[in-house]
């Protein structure tokens, strides 16, 4: 379970356009300073902030590695609270369906493939999407603590959050910008209607926000042909 988490992280870390910005989430989300974390990695404490700050280039599978064994290590001492939430057997109520796309989807090609409308007009960034988790946006907002946010984003954040049983669509996007870890894209499946404030919310976290008609169930086929690489 320890060596799944190690590995999500990492990959998420490796995975992501902004490596710095993923550091500096995930040493957050642990509680630790800058500081605690160069102390216990054996570098100056300098090294943590060029990283996060993109001072110094990503850093090497080594580097990451010793970051993340710092992460748990440092759990560890206080009783591993924040390992203990990663529960990757355990599916959430709120989850339809979930599942990592292995070589990675143009997020174009994706929203291309749903039939989807982006709102925010701001240009694509080009990205590439990882995986996809469709959740009930109801349960995820009634039932979901802070730490389950963790649960929904599988391998990596690069991926589509999908929300159904939308009306409006503000409630998801408030959640969304409240927690640290952001998804590559939202959408939304089939809304009344979208309400501007969640549009503005996504472009102020620079994120596609996508809505489409299509069923639960048609997503999840469309999603599997994507990952068939249909």
């Amino acid at each position: 379970m320890a060596d799944e988490f190690k590995e999500k992280i990492a990959g998420e870390i490796t995975l992501s356009s902004d490596p710095g910005k993923t550091i500096r989430k995930w040493r957050e989300e642990f509680k630790l300073s800058q500081h605690q974390l160069a102390d216990e990695m054996g570098v100056s404490h300098s090294v943590i902030s060029d990283y996060e700050s993109g001072r110094r280039k990503s850093p090497g599978v080594n580097v990451i590695k010793k970051m993340v064994d710092s992460f748990i290590k440092l759990d560890a001492e206080n009783g591993s609270p924040i390992a203990s939430r990663y529960l990757p057997n355990m599916k959430l109520e709120c989850i339809i369906a979930m599942d990592e796309f292995s070589e990675g989807i143009d997020e174009q090609r994706f929203i291309d493939a749903i039939g989807g409308k982006n709102l925010n007009t701001d240009k694509l960034q080009a990205k590439r999407l990882y995986g996809y988790t469709i959740v009930d946006s109801v349960k995820t907002i009634l039932s979901l603590g802070s730490e389950d946010y963790l649960k929904i984003y599988g391998w990596s954040i690069e991926r589509a959050l999908v929300f159904t049983n939308v009306r409006f669509g503000r409630s998801p996007m408030i959640a969304i910008r409240a927690h640290p870890l952001t998804p590559a894209m939202v959408v939304y499946q089939n809304p009344e209607k979208t309400d501007p404030l969640a549009i503005k919310l996504a472009q102020l976290e620079g994120i596609p926000l996508v809505t489409t008609k299509l069923s639960v169930e048609d997503l999840v086929k469309k999603m599997n042909e994507l990952k068939e690489g249909k």
